[in-house]
């Protein structure tokens, strides 16, 4: 299962940061989308809205202003799933992506992958 992370950082106590280390613990292969760039591991945060395939959820580390710009290239990818992180709630997203058959959770990554719910 590819997850994309946006709102990638190389700080390490970020919540995006603290997301992609345990989701490659739990063993799920990681793209990430940040303002800079860097490394989490071994994953690189690219800076460039890439076309990545076969992503299955995106889970989101932007505020909702923040997500805006975002909108065209978040549904482009065809997810199955957003994940929308405590923080980063927003219904206009939330309505897009339900009109595009995307499957829409409010909750934390972190907490999903403690509880075998991700």
């Amino acid at each position: 299962m590819l997850t994309l992370v946006i709102g990638a950082s190389t700080n390490p106590r970020r919540f995006s940061h603290m997301a992609i280390n345990k989701l490659i613990e739990h063993g799920h292969e990681v793209v990430a989308l940040g303002s800079s760039k860097g490394f989490v591991g071994s994953v690189k945060i690219e800076t460039d809205k890439l076309p990545f395939k076969n992503i299955h959820t995106i889970t989101l580390y932007l505020n909702p202003e923040r997500q805006m710009e975002y909108y065209g290239y978040l549904l482009s990818l065809h997810p199955k799933r957003i994940v929308f992180n405590p923080g980063t709630e927003n219904q206009e997203l939330f309505k897009l992506a339900k009109e595009a058959g995307i499957e829409v959770v409010f909750d934390c990554t972190l907490v999903m992958l403690m509880n075998n719910r991700y």
